[in-house]
């Protein structure tokens, strides 16, 4: 029989008392921790695992004791929103989705855990709002499209909030607010500031400033190119357990989703050649795709966190991860990985 936690979460004891020693995960997902002589514990990435090892050489005595790294134990979240979540296929605003992550925000604050969410579809509602057929290709037409969309999408997310009495702030970033120390630092500190004062930061890239996409100098390299990157920089910098990633996917196949004998990949230990050419592309509206959102997943591993890449079309999808549920793709924490400081 394997017993149920036996530490709280983020309990001293047990990260004083069981180190890890190997930090390395097996296929189950389980981590071997030193043990005192009466008990044998170990770590697991996700409570479905624990009924792939019952038949293991596990004694009766055998304790589960879940990672810090698991989303049932996140503390601190960040939410990605994409385009395709946003947007409903026919262009117009996706009202039932926007209110449904809302809400679930609100509910993960009632729990006392701190969210921050990166959200896209600014360029998608402009696009919308002045009755374009498509995604223009100038860049000081999609720039207009976005400081359209922009207020438009934060009057949405500023009313949803509202009714559930959260408060929330708007957070536009440019690359430079990473390249410079100054500018870093100032938005480390604000991150910071709101979410003590219990506020949502609602952060998205300033497409209508930005040209990095087509300007930045020769040689220059992206520090991100899409609001995928940009959540798992967030999610880095400000040292938050968990990213989540919501697009119109169900997670990583290992195939075209959509031919037969395709499958989920359920969890991902480390993200390999193998796992990158498991990507299909970019999307219809946003300028992410799979690739992009693996790139994040490991940006989130290689910071101490986890990632979760999952379809924001699922009803209760953010409750689920977030209560432990095997749904989507989970990018399990790095061995390796270093907290920025």
């Amino acid at each position: 029989m394997i017993r149920p936690p036996v530490f709280p979460k983020r309990s001293l004891f047990a990260r004083q008392h069981f180190p890890v020693i190997c930090r390395q995960p097996d296929r189950f997902g389980v981590e071997f921790l030193p043990l005192p002589e009466s008990a044998k514990v170990v770590q697991v990435h996700r409570p479905s695992f624990a009924a792939k090892i019952k038949n293991s050489d596990m004694t009766p005595e055998t304790m589960i004791l879940p990672s810090e790294k698991t989303p049932e134990l996140a503390h601190r979240i960040v939410v990605k929103v994409g385009s395709n979540v946003v947007v409903r296929p026919d262009g117009k605003v996706a009202l039932g989705l926007l209110y449904s992550v809302v809400e679930a925000i609100a509910q993960l604050r009632r729990q006392g855990r701190e969210v921050l969410l990166v959200t896209s579809g600014a360029v998608a509602l402009g696009v919308e709002r002045i009755g374009l057929a498509s995604r223009p290709v100038e860049l000081a037409r999609v720039q207009a499209c976005a400081a359209i969309g922009q207020s438009r999408l934060m009057s949405i997310y500023d009313d949803a909030f509202a009714n559930l009495d959260v408060k929330i702030a708007q957070i536009l970033l440019t690359e430079d607010d990473f390249r410079d120390e100054t500018r870093y630092a100032n938005l480390r500190a604000t991150l910071s500031a709101l979410i003590e004062m219990g506020v949502v930061p609602i952060i998205n890239e300033n497409d209508t400033i930005s040209t990095m996409e087509l300007e930045r100098p020769s040689g220059m390299e992206r520090i991100f190119s899409d609001n995928d990157k940009l959540s798992a920089l967030v999610m880095a910098h400000v040292g938050a357990d968990l990213l989540i990633l919501l697009s119109d996917v169900d997670g990583l196949y290992n195939g075209n989703p959509g031919a037969e004998g395709s499958e989920l990949i359920s969890s991902v230990q480390k993200v390999t050649d193998q796992i990158r050419g498991f990507a299909q592309g970019g999307n219809g509206r946003g300028r992410g795709g799979m690739a992009s959102k693996i790139e994040a997943a490991h940006v989130a591993m290689e910071a101490g966190g986890c990632a979760v890449i999952a379809n924001g079309r699922t009803p209760g999808i953010i409750e689920r991860i977030c209560a432990g549920e095997a749904i989507g793709t989970l990018f399990a924490a790095s061995a390796n990985a270093r907290r920025s400081a």
